[in-house]
């Protein structure tokens, strides 16, 4: 009988010790399965705020690598709120010690219009200073990042949409869409920073005819002439070739970088930092020109009945 409760404890506690050691077991094994997952699963930061969603910013902790997508539909019009969410989100970027920034559109066929014909048609002066003043803000940190950048452009990119692409290293572009610098085709001059962008990105003679006759540029055109540097069938593509692009500065030392970018184009940033006001003049008064009013009235019309 002794010999038998014995055996009934002993079964007893092998069993809890069995339950212990089995829970134990089960336990770790969720954890590794759990850590697994997380670690492929790619890890995403969100800086978008729900406060301003006009630029949503997605960072991904594993590459470093930001992907900022403009959503002021329906065509990414660059308004003084749409720049001033850029320019946040660059600071943003800028703080974050991210590895790369590329820029695209949520829009299905426009990466951006170019300026919103709004700012620039009867403008008031005030507003119109504070949207050409964050205007180069937004060039002055995008072009001068201490970060790489690419654009994703899945879209149109007409003006000021061009203007975004060039501001950055490198340019994949989905097929069908149209891209350049077309101001002079409202009698509008390009600013002093589009210019040196465009010289930045092709050669003098491709940017002085380029610039002067206001041409917008096939996807397989600006292949040709160096506007853009890939052509990607899909956005998702594009995306993705951008990435690869980044990711070649991985084995690169990121102050080596940096500081090697900003030397290359310390000349143009500094040329516009010597003269935003000039530069804000000189545009103000060819913009309030009647004859220069007229044609934006005018294309704004021939939109409307489009």
């Amino acid at each position: 009988m002794l010999l038998t409760l014995f055996e009934s404890h002993t079964h007893f506690f092998l069993s809890m010790f069995q339950k212990m050691i089995l829970t134990k077991i089960i336990s770790n094994t969720l954890s590794l399965h759990k850590k697994q997952l997380i670690e492929w699963l790619p890890a995403v930061r969100y800086f978008s705020s729900p406060t301003n969603p006009l630029v949503n910013v997605d960072v991904n902790d594993k590459s470093g690598i930001a992907v900022v997508t403009m959503n002021r539909k329906p065509v990414n019009g660059l308004s003084l709120e749409l720049f001033e969410a850029m320019s946040k989100a660059l600071d943003d970027l800028e703080n974050n010690r991210i590895r790369g920034a590329i820029l695209t559109s949520s829009c299905p066929t426009v990466f951006s219009a170019g300026l919103d014909l709004n700012e620039l048609y009867q403008p008031d002066k005030k507003r119109f200073k504070a949207f050409w003043t964050t205007f180069q803000d937004v060039w002055l940190k995008l072009y001068g990042s201490s970060f790489p950048t690419a654009a994703a452009i899945n879209g149109h990119a007409p003006a000021g949409g061009c203007f975004l692409a060039i501001s950055c290293e490198y340019r994949v572009m989905c097929p069908d869409y149209k891209i350049g610098l077309n101001e002079t085709r409202l009698g509008i001059i390009a600013p002093i920073f589009l210019r040196a962008s465009m010289r930045n990105t092709v050669s003098n003679r491709e940017a002085e005819k380029a610039l002067t006759l206001g041409t917008l540029y096939s996807t397989e055109d600006a292949l040709k002439i160096g506007l853009i540097d890939e052509i990607a069938i899909y956005k998702v593509k594009a995306i993705e070739r951008c990435e690869n692009f980044l990711a070649q500065f991985n084995n690169v030392s990121s102050i080596a970088r940096s500081f090697t970018k900003r030397s290359l184009r310390q000349k143009d940033l500094e040329e516009l930092e010597n003269c935003r006001e000039e530069d804000f003049n000189i545009f103000w008064s060819n913009l309030i020109e009647p004859s220069v009013q007229k044609q934006i009235g005018d294309y704004m019309q021939s939109l409307k009945k489009k």
